[in-house]
């Protein structure tokens, strides 16, 4: 007879009745489980494979496990970046808990793997810049985390950059806005988590791996948080002949990633006053612009870097035709002529290392080193073969971390 549950999944996802859930999850037996490198968690968690994409598998309380469900799926819907929420298995019988089902984040890198590798630049800078940007972008949606940490947190490479998303949600709460005292409590949890994470860090290297000390660095997050948080909302205030500063402080906010849906301008006297309210202001700029015109996916740094590709193309184009031309055509010209002329010379075998739109900023830039050490632009396809035998084929596997990657290098015994 077979087992009693209740599994509600979302569609375009495996049925998942193949796995025995009338098994407490550290027990799970199955063809279908992968070692996945994973941050600290108080709940268990396993991993399964079907068809070559990764799903977790999260074991916790039912009405934690509906809860954390419905948040994951809502921060989703409001375009903030967290995993994929799948689905709930519950009612699997009365000593077992519920399991949460997520589609594990692809080319993504944990705690662990950012610092084993170091195969990130400037991986201070980066870990602080993505940081504060996700507990902002959580704080302009009315999300208090409660928890937020580097375990909870998985990290994506954009364009030179990292880019974060929320893994854990467990203890976080939606509201319609949140008070300063709220925002203010999680970003101390926030730093003091870090701080945590980080002398863990030092003590398994032996040495600061970010050059500066835990206690530094927390407290950078917080100045960092702060600056945004300060950009995003601050009220301006400027003269009646100063309303250019209006398209400069949308401009900055744009670079920054964020859109302005709406904006309040207060005529005072001889002066304006520029209000920007939190819940009207939405992350993507670059990322949305660029699927509308190519419909090509990407994050947002690496949306802007495609976007300059293509207007410098546009403005090469143009001169060559003595002419304007409309978007669309140049638009597919490029498409033609650059990005899927140079995705289609990378063998598919290394994708497995980078995302496309990942390996596209890395050609670029590989294709700049090599023409300064040049003196002559040397052309895209020369660019993407030497950067595929150059670079590409020895970096590390990062459409999933798996726990033998990490693993020390076995060293020979002298005899």
């Amino acid at each position: 007879m077979p087992p009693r549950f209740q599994l509600v999944a979302r569609t375009g996802h495996p049925d998942f009745l193949d796995l025995p859930w009338d098994r407490p999850l550290e027990e799970l037996e199955s063809d279908r489980l992968a070692s996945v490198v994973r941050g600290i968690g108080r709940h268990v968690v396993r991993f399964v494979d079907y068809g070559g994409t990764l799903y977790a598998l999260k074991e916790l309380p039912t009405a934690l496990a509906w809860r954390e469900y419905r948040l994951l799926l809502g921060l989703r819907a409001a375009g903030i970046p967290v995993v994929d929420a799948v689905g709930v298995v519950a009612e699997r019988g009365e000593k077992l808990d519920a399991v949460l089902i997520t589609r594990h984040l692809e080319y993504s890198l944990p705690l662990r793997a950012l610092f084993a590798r170091g195969t990130v630049a400037d991986l201070r800078q980066r870990l602080l810049d993505a940081s504060a940007e996700l507990l902002v972008r959580l704080h302009v949606a009315g999300f208090f985390w409660g928890d937020c940490s580097l375990s909870n947190t998985l990290f994506r490479r954009d364009a030179g950059t990292l880019s974060a998303y929320l893994v854990d949600a467990e203890t976080g709460e939606l509201h319609p806005a949140l008070t300063d005292g709220q925002r203010r409590y999680d970003l101390a949890i926030a730093c003091e988590n870090f701080l945590g994470e980080l002398l863990d860090v030092e003590a398994e290297f032996s040495y600061h791996p970010l050059e500066q000390s835990p206690e530094e660095t927390a407290d950078e997050l917080a100045a960092r948080y702060e600056r945004l948080w300060d950009e995003l909302t601050r009220e301006e205030v400027f003269g009646l002949d100063e309303r250019f500063r209006v398209d400069e402080r949308l401009r900055r906010l744009n670079d920054l990633g964020f859109d302005v849906e709406e904006l309040e301008l207060v005529g005072d006297a001889d002066v304006y006053r520029l209000r920007l309210h939190p819940r009207v202001v939405e992350p993507g700029h670059h990322r949305r612009r660029l699927l509308e015109l190519t419909g090509l996916r990407a994050q947002e740094n690496q949306a802007r870097r495609m976007l300059n590709d293509l207007a410098c193309f546009r403005a090469d184009l143009e001169q060559q035709e003595g002419r304007t031309l409309p978007s669309s055509v140049v638009t597919a010209r490029w498409l033609d002529d650059v990005f899927e002329s140079a995705i289609a010379a990378v063998p598919q075998e290394l994708f497995r290392k980078r995302e496309a739109a990942e390996i596209f900023h890395e050609i670029l830039d590989h294709r700049w080193y090599l023409s300064q050490d040049a003196g002559r632009d040397i052309g895209l396809l020369p660019a993407v073969e030497s950067y595929v035998e150059d670079v590409l084929r020895h970096e590390p596997d990062e459409h999933a971390v798996l726990d033998r990657d990490l693993e020390p290098e076995p060293t020979e015994t002298p005899m």
